[in-house]
């Protein structure tokens, strides 16, 4: 009993130790610091100890961030502001999203050291060419800083950018263990769609480009483009394999929703992948005939469907006689937006070839709009072969995933992920996508979803067995049992 009290005192002494600790810090702070700012770290630490005791509210904090939290500008005019920067210069732009992720990391970091039987790092097909491809822009990174391509500060804080998409998928293949954690958290991420999509609606009668939620003056409707047609395959995935009426309604509604935003997102490089993302929806869908159809239909009234902006977007990129470029294909001559991403293709290529194995870093050479041909330029031949070698087991693990889940429940969000993939990989001709945060995280969130299914439903037809919470884990530490292996579930 002696022991058991003492064991009992000593597990309390830490979270004991770190509230004083905090309590105390946070004073000092207020003594020191603006109401605005101790405002904001009590949140953040708020926040950590919120998702430090539940791994499912930090990642739902995550799905609603990512699309439908403001930017931060440190710096300038004003000081601090809210949105995009209204000038250009060397502000320190964050994301709201940003700090969320950063303290939901620090509390998985303390949960998986505190909790040791939980794991930090799940095992999956994606992790070997996940830290190749880290591996390969940290090399090229610090020879691009040591010869004088790169200024540390900014490479370092790009890089770890890249990473953070990574954390993501870590943090979402390591937390869900059962199928109802998937279910809830796929309502989160359909619903942070549906209001990203109707706040995007509300922007049609301004005029202007849609672009994503607090984008402030200088919006990104490429980056919201290529969000929506990712979150339109899954949901057009969904769509074809619903069973009942009342669902297929629902869903095609739902599809309809997110189609009208991004048609007037005005994104060539979103449309294109759109083409690929229904095509691939066509092939892998046993329901492929109403796709078809639909398609057909829209070809054929699409002149007096589309909206007018969307029709002059089209005519504008091959037909309109002013502002045309160097470049044709089919007699019709590319505008000149079109025509400066081939000539930025064509000199990063050409600056390739004076760095062959390694690049010029990350952030080491000029801004372009391909992600194949960044990545090329900055991490070299290696950090592209990492590259296509992470994108093929994306590939592959979704497609057995989906051949393994056909006539489950899950059948059609597997699809549609394949879909997504694909569209993504095409939309990387004329975008950094891979780059981009507020596409990158919902990916990598979704891709830690299907790699995981393919555990929860080994036959195909029934779920896995169901892994035991940690205070089950616990018991079968101190019953002697070898770490990591885990009492099932009744």
């Amino acid at each position: 009993m002696t022991g058991r009290s003492t064991s009992s005192i000593a597990s309390l002494a830490l979270p004991i130790v770190a509230v004083l600790a905090m309590s105390m810090g946070g004073a000092f702070l207020a003594l020191r610091t603006g109401p605005g700012v101790s405002l904001a770290v009590t949140l953040f630490f708020a926040l950590l100890l919120a998702c430090f005791l539940n791994t499912e509210l930090g990642l739902h904090i995550i799905l609603l961030s990512m699309l439908l939290s403001p930017e931060i500008v440190v710096g300038g005019i004003g000081g601090i502001s809210i949105g995009k920067p209204k000038i250009k210069g060397d502000l320190l732009v964050l994301r709201i999203e940003d700090l969320v992720l950063l303290a939901v990391a620090f509390a998985w970091f303390a949960r998986a050291a505190i909790f040791k039987e939980l794991g930090l790092i799940r095992k999956t097909p994606l992790n070997t060419p996940i830290f190749s491809y880290i591996a390969a822009m940290i090399v090229a990174t610090l020879l691009g800083v040591f010869v004088g391509n790169v200024r540390p500060i900014r490479g370092f804080f790009f890089t770890l950018k890249f990473i953070e998409f990574f954390v993501v998928y870590f943090m979402t293949t390591n937390y869900i263990h059962e199928e109802r954690q998937v279910r809830r958290l796929l309502t989160t991420t359909f619903l942070t769609c549906a209001i990203s999509s109707i706040i995007g609606i509300l922007q049609i009668p301004s005029g202007e480009r849609v672009a994503a939620p607090f984008e402030g003056a200088f919006g990104e409707p490429n980056t919201f483009g290529g969000y929506l047609v990712f979150m339109l395959a899954l949901v057009l995935g969904v769509a074809l394999s619903a069973k009942t009426l009342p669902s297929q309604v629902g869903w095609w509604s739902f599809a309809g929703l997110v189609i009208l935003p991004l048609l007037y997102t005005l994104s060539r490089t979103s449309w294109l992948a759109a083409i690929p993302m229904l095509l691939t929806l066509t092939c892998l869908s046993p329901r492929r005939l109403v796709l078809v159809l639909s398609l057909g239909v829209m070809m054929v009234i699409g002149g007096s469907v589309f909206p007018k902006q969307v029709l002059d977007r089209y005519d504008y990129t091959f037909h309109a006689r002013e502002d045309r470029g160097d470049y044709s294909i089919g007699g019709a001559r590319f505008d000149t937006s079109t025509s400066a991403r081939f000539d930025s293709w064509k000199q990063g290529i050409q600056a390739w070839t004076k760095r062959p194995l390694w690049g010029y870093g990350v952030t080491g050479f000029a801004f372009m709009d391909s992600q194949f041909v960044r990545v090329l330029v900055e991490t070299g031949s290696l950090g592209l072969l990492a590259f296509f070698w992470l994108l093929g087991q994306v590939f592959r693990s979704a497609h057995a995933t989906c051949k393994r889940l056909r006539n489950t429940r899950f059948e059609g969000l597997t699809i549609g992920y394949l879909a997504g993939f694909v569209a993504m990989v095409t939309h990387c001709i004329g975008a950094n996508t891979f780059i981009i945060v507020r596409i990158m995280e919902p990916f990598w969130f979704m891709t830690g979803i299907i790699v995981v299914l393919s555990s929860l439903f080994p036959d195909g037809k029934q779920a896995a067995t169901v892994l035991t919470p940690p205070r089950d884990l616990r018991a079968n530490m101190q019953a002697g049992k070898p770490r990591g292996q885990l009492t099932p579930a009744p």
